[in-house]
């Protein structure tokens, strides 16, 4: 009987119920495929989008690419230089350049040029797939512009008629216009355009220039194989490959030049290694072109455009706007080519970097002395050993940003040694015990900075130190406890003038780190401008760069960089030296105290200057002295003074304490708050980060009880006066003055007697007497009193009020409106203060409370004659100079003579690189 149903739909589930499985199971086979093809055809339609979409974009952006311009591809376009001021200060780029046809070139020359820059010249049409493929690969895992791959016909376009910003809208345009010069030259007259427009170092343009300035030949074909090899690997990385400025750097890139030409054929194996057994630096002829006041600066900013746009200047017909200051730029040649110092011999090379602090603007480069055009650089292209200038870098601003150190931290300088068990020791082979961190930078005392690195290094790891040193612009390769006295190892070679005025603008600009330059903007020729100023990067907290420059301040004014002061200027700085190996010693017979580098690094709120002298030190110069005598060791001092006196006169700004440090009175050997009775050359004013300053007021220096029931009488029958008084205390002395008719107080008796008898006193007169009690060293207030002898009548005054000062019981005082010129007091250096008329040698001076004027002994003698009234303190006092305490007429700037015999700084004979206890080689 057949099955009934209600509906339809009964039906249909009926029926899918009754369905084989096997059936089933093939429909589900069936969908893999479908899935599959749905991909397919989606990556297939995609694929077709993205092929249209890029075709319609391509043409696009060829379309608004300039056209071939033949005078633009074949001439060069001088380039105009102006200073910070927009004035036009040179214009360059036709000077070095000789043309050379093809037919001149020889086929050695084309063949270095083609192994390194472009093997497949002659097989692409403008641009090369093959080796596009593997930069778009390395592009993909590094990010867009990390390998090119352009040909000899794209580099052509770029420097001839396209910025070379990396961007895909700029290379599309190259290619487009790389595959219509192919079109319209042949290669062999692009080759041409290309190897006239080269830039060299030295403001050089075109291998036959190039040719002639470093090897002396006109002819091409006179180069021999390894000359050639050299000229084609330099223009990479013209500065860098220079082999007058650095040998290594060129013969390892005209070594792989030399492989290149020999992996493609060029030239056999043999030949390539024959031509790599020739010293790089050989056949190279001296320099012969003056040089003028901006020849380094120029060629500072021919570097930095190539470097951060590709553009070669001389050729690109570029406006460009730098940080050049003329006036501080000829006074930097002044100073290092003039009569302004008597340098010793012509020998000796100096660098100096001069930036603007607030800003990173490089305002004057001074390259060297008596140096031609194209010459080594030592104030950017020199890598030499920071000595004891790196201390603030790695050693107290890491204290200071990570540890929260204050100026007062305390660090004990004693025998030491470095991890390894090395002895590390100071330049005099001394120990001075105890002493704040101000004290040790000022001293520039080498086992307080190692034991400030460990300290960061224990607590942070010293990477954190290397990074530190990095966001100031000095990189490092590694970071050992030998580099805390400047003592670099291994491929760190050192340190240029330039990287350390970076690091040290970066102090006194609030932390905060511009990279320093010498171009502001460019403007190409169809008027676009492109601004190449550097992103400010904040490098440390306010706190650390405020307390580290008021650290370096006292190096200036009373530590190893006196002969650096300038009067009437704020300045920050640091001294650093660096000596020589022991095996250097007794190859070149260096004497005991002689030094390899001097530095000195410094910084006002406006300038920063760095300095550095020294000797090159080559094959050819080690036939001459090589070391820097005892009076040259004060030359970078001198330098920056000279320097800094003219750039920035006038200039008596200085840097205002931020929020974030509070300022302490501290008292000297117990780190406490000084007390009112702590005498004045015990207190240091001190910085610390908020907070973190001592509570605690010192209870050293208190005031001994004053004496008591002080009398006074008149005995007619002697004529004699009689003084008595009490004091509860046994053990004590009693200093006793005395002033007739107003006149100056004289100390007449010291004993522990209390009474003292004046006779033959003269009738009418009027005698005043001050008693200080004298307990273990500690004195007291002055009792005090007055009588007038009668000429008939006796009248006895009363007893004179002294005004006592109370102690200061608050945490801090009123700080900050006492401090008067706090940068008087702030030096642990200090021998000592005026001491105005005070016979116990305590620093009170002045009228009323501690204000006013008096003459002072400034090495603290105690013998002065004072009197004693209700107005305070005033009178004459031993010594030879005047003395303010408070409020009155400031000295004077008595800024000490420079020492003709400067005390060097070393490294102390530490190892140069901890790990192995090496000296490193420079």
């Amino acid at each position: 009987m057949a099955e009934q149903y209600k509906s339809r739909e009964e039906r249909k589930r009926a029926l899918a119920a009754k369905q084989p499985k096997q059936n089933q199971g093939s429909k589900k086979t069936k969908k893999p495929r479908s899935l599959w093809k749905k991909i397919f055809l989606t990556f297939l339609a995609l694929g077709i989008i993205g092929i249209v979409t890029g075709g319609v974009t391509f043409a696009v952006i060829a379309a608004s690419a300039p056209p071939l311009d033949e005078k633009k591809l074949k001439d060069s376009f001088s380039s105009k230089l102006y200073d910070v001021n927009t004035n036009e200060v040179t214009e360059f780029g036709e000077i070095k350049r000789q043309y050379v046809p093809y037919k001149d070139i020889p086929k050695t020359l084309e063949e270095a040029v083609l192994a390194t820059e472009d093997a497949r010249f002659y097989e692409h049409k403008g641009v090369d797939f093959i080796r596009l493929g593997g930069a778009v690969i390395a592009n993909v895992q590094e990010g867009f512009g990390a390998e090119g791959a352009s040909t000899i016909t794209q580099q052509v376009i770029k420097n001839s008629l396209l910025s070379s910003d990396k961007t895909m809208t700029r290379k599309v345009k190259e290619a487009w216009l790389s595959f219509q010069l192919e079109r319209k030259y042949s290669k062999q007259e692009i080759l041409e355009m290309y190897l006239n427009k080269i830039y060299f170092a030295g403001n050089i343009y075109g291998v036959q220039k190039a040719s002639e300035i470093f090897y002396g030949k006109k002819d091409l074909h006179d180069l021999e194989l390894h000359e050639a090899a050299m000229i084609a690997g330099m223009p990479q990385s013209p500065n860098n490959y220079d082999p007058r400025k650095h040998p290594e750097n060129a013969e390892k890139r005209r070594n792989t030049v030399l492989n290149l030409m020999a992996q493609h054929g060029f030239i056999t194996k043999a030949e390539a290694d024959a031509a790599k057994a020739v010293p790089v630096d050989s056949t190279l002829v001296p320099l012969k072109e003056k040089a003028n006041p901006y020849h380094a600066f120029v060629e500072e900013v021919i570097e930095e455009v190539k470097e951060k746009t590709g553009l070669d200047a001389g050729t690109a017909g570029l406006k460009i706007y730098t940080t050049l200051d003329p006036d501080a730029q000829e006074n930097v040649e002044e100073v290092l080519n003039g009569d302004i110092i008597n340098y010793q011999n012509d020998n000796m090379q100096a660098g100096v970097a001069l930036i603007d602090t607030q800003s990173g603007e490089i305002r004057a480069i001074g390259g060297g002395r008596n140096q031609p055009v194209g010459g080594y650089n030592y104030a950017t292209d020199v890598r030499r050993q920071p000595g004891s200038s790196i201390k603030p870098v790695l050693d107290y601003a890491p204290a200071i940003e990570y540890l929260h150190w204050s100026t007062a931290e305390p660090i004990e300088d004693e025998p030491y040694t470095y991890s390894n068990g090395t002895p590390i020791r100071n330049f005099d082979r001394n120990h001075l015990g105890w002493m704040t961190a101000r004290t040790a930078l000022a001293k520039s005392r080498n086992i307080p900075a190692l034991k400030a690195f460990q300290k960061v290094s224990e607590k942070e790891g010293p990477e954190k130190i290397k990074e530190f040193a990095k966001g100031l612009g000095i990189p490092l390769n590694h970071i050992y406890e030998s580099y805390s006295i400047g003592g670099f190892g291994e491929d760190d070679k050192g340190v240029s003038p330039m990287q350390m005025a970076g690091a040290f603008s970066t102090f006194g600009n609030n932390g905060v780190h511009i990279e320093p330059h010498t171009v502001k903007k460019i403007v190409l020729s169809d008027g676009t401008e492109v601004s190449l100023e550097p992103e400010a990067k904040p490098a440390m907290s306010d706190y650390t760069a405020f307390m580290i420059t008021d650290m370096m301040k006292s190096v200036v004014k009373s530590g190893t960089g006196t002969a650096a002061a300038v009067p009437g200027l704020n300045i920050a700085g640091k001294t650093g030296t660096s000596n020589f190996s022991d095996i250097e010693k007794q190859r070149n017979n260096i004497p005991a105290g002689a030094a390899k580098d001097s530095w000195f690094v410094g910084y006002n709120p406006n300038y920063t200057a760095a300095v550095w002298t020294g000797y090159p030190v080559n094959e050819e110069t080690k036939k001459d002295r090589i070391y820097l005598t005892k009076t040259e060791q004060n030359y970078s001092k001198r330098i920056f003074k000279e320097v800094l006196k003219r750039v920035a006169k006038g200039d008596d700004s200085d840097w205002e304490k931020p929020k974030s440090v509070e300022m302490k009175r501290i008292e000297k050997g117990t780190g406490q708050l000084a007390s009112s009775y702590t005498p004045k050359d015990q207190v240091s004013i001190e910085y610390f980060v908020k907070g973190t300053g001592p509570k605690v007021i010192s209870k050293k220096y208190t005031k001994a009880d004053k004496p008591s029931g002080l009398q006074v009488s008149y005995n007619e029958s002697s004529n004699s006066i009689s003084l008595s008084w009490n004091y509860k205390d046994g053990g004590a002395s009693f200093q006793v003055s005395q002033s007739v008719d107003g006149g100056s107080y004289s100390t007449v008796q010291n004993s522990g007697s209390m009474s003292y008898t004046v006779s033959g006193v003269t009738p009418g007169a009027t005698y005043r007497f001050q008693v200080v009690a004298m307990v273990n060293g500690k004195s007291s207030n002055a009792a005090a009193t007055a009588i007038t002898v009668p000429g008939a009548v006796t009248e006895e005054e009363p007893e004179e009020e002294i005004i006592e000062e109370e102690p200061d019981t608050t945490d801090e005082g009123k700080v900050e409106e006492d401090s008067g010129n706090e940068e008087d007091n702030q030096n642990e250096d200090q021998t000592g203060i005026p001491n105005n008329g005070n016979p116990n040698g305590q620093p009170n001076n002045g009228n009323g409370s501690q204000n006013g004027n008096g003459n002072g002994n400034q090495g603290g003698n105690n013998g002065g004659n004072g009197s004693t009234g209700n107005n305070g303190n005033s009178g004459n006092g031993n010594g030879g100079g005047n003395g303010n305490q408070g409020g009155g007429k400031k000295p004077e700037d008595t800024t000490p003579l420079e020492p003709t015999v400067p005390v060097p700084e070393d490294t102390g004979g530490a190892p140069v690189q901890q790990h192995e206890g090496q000296k490193p080689e420079q």
